[in-house]
């Protein structure tokens, strides 16, 4: 029992020092975005774009590898094994973009860098040039009053 109770002890340790449980949610969070874009693609994006384009659903574009069977779509040339679907290719090609335009922009705003905390304000002694904090009334150094 000693020796199943130090193993989760280890791996405790090791899902807190080595960051795998920050990969693991990074992967879920990855996942659904993928889900997210792909029905942005297939139901939003390619419907206009087809639309646009005469009615092609680039879906459905492939080309037939056996020219003497003529097939109805690209879903029964694909099952007969005849079939280089490029429509599905150039979808998730858009997947792909989309995805990729989205993760940096999320990547560059959470690593967007602060301005560094400005330093405390200072004036120099008209007496002896030493730097002092600018609420001072007398200067550390000289002893002479700071107007």
């Amino acid at each position: 029992m000693a020796v199943k109770v130090k193993v989760f002890e280890e791996f405790k340790a090791f899902l807190v020092k080595s960051n795998a449980l920050a990969l693991a949610i990074g992967v879920i969070i990855g996942a659904a975005i993928g889900k997210l874009v792909g029905s942005l693609v297939n139901d939003v994006l390619m419907p206009v774009i087809g639309r646009v384009t005469g009615g092609i659903d680039f879906s459905n574009l492939y080309i037939n590898l056996t020219p003497s069977v003529a097939f109805e779509n690209y879903a029964k040339a694909k099952e007969a094994g005849a079939a280089l679907g490029y429509g599905v290719f150039i979808n998730n090609i858009i997947d792909f973009v989309i995805i990729s335009f989205v993760v940096f922009m999320i990547t560059k705003a959470l690593l967007k860098e602060k301005p560094a905390p400005a330093g405390p304000a200072t004036k120099t002694c008209r007496e002896c040039g030493e730097t002092v904090l600018a609420s001072a009334r007398k200067c550390k150094w000289c002893g002479s009053a700071l107007s």
